[in-house]
């Protein structure tokens, strides 16, 4: 099929799955996780959006190890976690639809081909299939009564665009200081408090960020976004250590403030 768009083209195929899974749906523990970076899953329409293999196990496609320590601390907790199982390249679910970085041309340094000219139509095709349906679940979860805070889990690069970062785990905030100032206390507890860092490796603002202004902020709950720099998550080991760090510096939260 052409990627001409037409009232018929559909960018997710019968092959394709969907765009979320939820971990722990029935969930009363009053913490939801998301993890918008889970998966760097790409509709076959799309091929191999014209990028190499390597690249698409890049830090470019997707939150390298986010997903099974978010998978693991959701298990543990018995908390709800919503994942997003498509590529980052094709839609970000952590941006407004609208932004340039929604679905980007060049991600450091990379050009993804698949996302040169796109139409109106495309673009929307991308909203429509990923974007919206997990946004929705999302939603339906937060409005849930036992949930009373949210958290994203997210991982970053240690470089990038020539700059080191030297923190193990950033907690992203703009008006709701407290919940990130006590995950990142309790955190104290197993890494040097250099490497923890508060709005580091990013800062949040409306033009490029969605979960913490729409989810966080306008739904009135506790929240932080967590990054975790992926050579603390790239394997198997340090995946166990990190989830059962945030596993006990959330109930630390939940103790603290959520009491």
């Amino acid at each position: 099929m052409s990627l001409a768009a037409t009232s018929q083209y559909r960018l997710l195929g019968p092959e394709d799955p969907a765009p979320f899974e939820v971990i722990n749906p029935d969930s009363t523990y009053p913490v939801v996780l998301v993890c918008e970076h889970a998966g760097r899953l790409v509709p076959e329409e799309l091929g191999d959006m014209g990028l190499t293999p390597a690249e698409l196990r890049a830090h470019i496609a997707w939150d390298i190890g986010a997903e099974p320590v978010a998978r693991m601390v959701a298990v543990q907790l018995g908390a709800t976690l919503v994942l997003q199982r498509y590529s980052r390249l094709v839609i970000d679910c952590n941006r407004p639809p609208e932004s340039e970085t929604a679905m980007p041309v060049v991600s450091d340094g990379v050009t993804v081909p698949a996302n040169l000219n796109l139409t109106a139509a495309q673009r929307q095709q991308r909203i429509d299939e990923i974007f919206t349906p997990y946004q929705t679940v999302v939603d339906e979860h937060l409005g849930k009564p036992a949930c009373k805070s949210v958290l994203s889990v997210h991982s970053f690069t240690r470089s990038m665009a020539g700059q080191f970062r030297p923190w193990d785990i950033g907690f992203l905030f703009r008006h709701d200081q407290t919940t990130s100032r006590t995950l990142a206390r309790a955190f104290e507890a197993f890494v040097p408090a250099e490497r923890i860092g508060l709005n580091e490796p990013y800062q949040i603002d409306d033009e490029s960020d969605w979960f913490v202004p729409r989810h966080g902020e306008a739904k009135g709950l506790p929240h932080s976004l967590i990054e975790i720099c992926n050579d603390q998550i790239a394997d198997d080991e340090g995946q166990s250590r990190w989830a059962e760090w945030l596993k006990q510096a959330t109930r630390v939260f939940v103790e603290k403030d959520l009491k």
